[in-house]
């Protein structure tokens, strides 16, 4: 089993041009500065959530393929890479958010990265169709939609045998699973944030 886990600095000041800062923590590209655009379709983490969540994955990134679905700046799949993922696709269809994410890997000089241009049931359906298999399948999309939802009810044929999805929500969502493919194993909170860990079932 393989997790994924979300762990970027969150630097307050901004640029001229809008834009909030981020970094690279450890790995090949570490310290490596990251820029995300303001605005509601980008929200990091709050620093607690991510070292908790840090702490549960942090040996589980190398080699891994890696899914980061709603990836906004790329943060997550970057660190993810950094840190010895085998590869990492970044779904993403705001054009503020593909534009951080095409700047952030050219910084970072990563390589084994794949950007999709397209909604999460789009690039869920192109994936399927080339038969692509994923260890780690992130998901946070906003949270006052049914995006959660509805995407965990299309991503159970991505997952690789004993891969793992995590989803970011938040506490006062109300989130209960509603994928019959996948059951959830663990819930952490931190603060406002819940991390959910859902894996696939076994067949009988």
């Amino acid at each position: 089993m393989v997790y994924l886990y979300k762990k970027f600095v969150y630097n307050r000041r901004e640029n001229q041009k809008g834009a909030i800062f981020l970094r690279v923590i450890a790995g090949a590209a570490r310290r490596t500065a990251l820029v995300a655009p303001l605005g509601s379709s980008t929200r990091p983490t709050a620093d607690r959530a991510k070292e908790g969540l840090f702490n549960i994955i942090s040996e589980r990134v190398r080699g891994a393929r890696f899914l980061d679905i709603f990836c906004g700046s790329g943060a997550i799949g970057i660190e993810a890479l950094s840190r010895g993922a085998k590869e990492a696709v970044f779904v993403e269809n705001a054009a503020p958010a593909l534009k951080a994410v095409k700047e952030n890997l050219a910084k970072t000089k990563l390589q084994n990265a794949e950007i999709i241009e397209a909604s999460a049931e789009n690039a869920i359906s192109r994936l399927q169709t080339a038969n692509r298999r994923f260890d780690i399948i992130f998901l946070d999309p906003p949270y006052d939609s049914l995006l959660l939802e509805q995407t965990l009810q299309k991503v159970p044929p991505l997952l690789a045998e004993g891969g793992i999805v995590i989803a970011e929500t938040e506490q006062n969502r109300g989130f209960a699973p509603q994928s019959a493919s996948l059951f959830l194993t663990s819930t952490r909170v931190y603060g406002r944030t819940v991390f959910l860990f859902l894996q696939a079932e076994e067949a009988e």
